[in-house]
């Protein structure tokens, strides 16, 4: 790709109102409510969202198309996100633009040390923010013409995938309880629980990864945790059945 990309017919022309039509975003994430959330911000920006949900999944993805946007999740299943970052940062032609994406903020550092051009904090619910990390990165000519408002609003991810995300958690769980699973599931559920404002279910992924950290016992951190996800099933299911 490159700056003489031209926009020749005037239906996909960006505007103000959607200043993102006919830009493709690839979303790497695992977390089915934090794609929800992106999904509906592209949505209402004009653009089209493909997901991945690895390193693997993504790696796919771009052997078949190049996105014009790229945000990636800098906690993935199979690796961090920073080393598929680097790895697109560094490959020619260059995707257009690239955005890290965590709840934990220490990530930012990771992820601009990779080569990301910018980084996008969890929750990412805010319609300007999403709209102007990418529109101030992309070249002029693929703006809208013009001065334009940038609508200050903000979208509700569907509480269905927050479900999902734990019935995801659940069945990670179900693989064993060693560091490496417990570590992804900690990481996954801070940066779930804390899109979501559940900062009962935040805390206590902080603090398994607290206790794993400093080298202590977490049988009692992961009960907790594993015993808090299946509340959230429960009620849930209470919830849809009512």
């Amino acid at each position: 790709m490159d700056d003489t990309y031209a926009f020749d017919d005037p239906v996909r022309r960006p505007t103000g109102t959607q200043p993102l039509l006919g830009q493709t975003v690839l979303v790497v994430e695992d977390s089915h409510y934090a794609c929800d959330a992106l999904r509906l911000l592209c949505l209402r920006s004009g653009a089209r969202i493909r997901r991945a949900d690895s390193m693997k999944s993504a790696r796919r993805h771009l052997q078949i198309y190049r996105p014009t946007v790229l945000i990636v999740d800098v906690g993935l299943p199979d690796g961090s996100g920073a080393d598929l970052i680097e790895e697109i940062a560094n490959t020619s032609p260059r995707v257009q633009v690239i955005l890290g994406m965590s709840g934990d903020a220490l990530s930012e550092e990771l992820a601009i040390a990779a080569g990301a051009d910018g980084f996008l904090a969890k929750p990412i619910l805010s319609l300007a923010q999403f709209q102007t990390a990418i529109l101030t990165r992309l070249p002029t000519g693929w703006r809208p013409i013009g001065t334009y408002p940038i609508r200050d609003e903000t979208v509700c991810p569907d509480p269905i995938a927050y479900r999902d995300d734990m019935a995801h958690v659940a069945e990670v769980l179900t693989q064993g309880a060693d560091d490496r699973i417990l570590s992804y599931v900690a990481q996954f559920l801070t940066g779930v629980a804390h899109s979501a404002r559940d900062r009962d279910l935040e805390e206590a992924a902080l603090s398994l990864t607290r206790e794993q950290a400093a080298g202590r016992p977490v049988v009692s951190d992961a009960a907790r945790l594993a015993g808090l996800v299946q509340d959230r099933l429960h009620k849930n299911s209470m919830a849809v059945a009512g």
